[in-house]
């Protein structure tokens, strides 16, 4: 029983004079929003239309702004993009490091919410 030694099919067979399809460029809104920011201090916003998120690093105001309106159809006023840097921590005699994250406080326009 030879698994390996079986030969393609004519239709598997790639033609060298065909064009590869185009790449689909993914939208810059995908990927960006990571997770909502539970804490005290973040709910004490909520009830102000500022919500907080943690996002890629790599994700700027527009593309935060832009993600939030297509996954939530809420108009978006203003970004805050805060850096939180990683933190050294002990357990023991072992110690390690908590990475850093990036999160934006969202402030909605007046009477919407998530």
């Amino acid at each position: 029983m030879a698994w390996f030694s079986k030969k393609p099919k004519q239709d598997e067979v790639i033609k060298e004079d065909a064009k590869p399809a185009a790449p689909v460029k993914a939208a810059p809104t995908d990927d960006v929003i990571l997770a909502t920011h539970v804490t005290e201090k973040a709910n004490l916003g909520n009830a102000n239309g500022a919500y907080v998120f943690k996002v890629s690093a790599r994700a700027n105001k527009i593309e935060i702004k832009r993600s939030i309106k297509k996954l939530y159809n809420v108009t978006v006023m203003k970004v805050g993009i805060v850096h939180m840097p990683s933190k050294f921590r002990q357990v023991g005699k072992h110690s390690g490091k908590k990475s850093g994250y990036k999160k934006a406080v969202v402030t909605l326009e007046h009477g919407q919410k998530l």
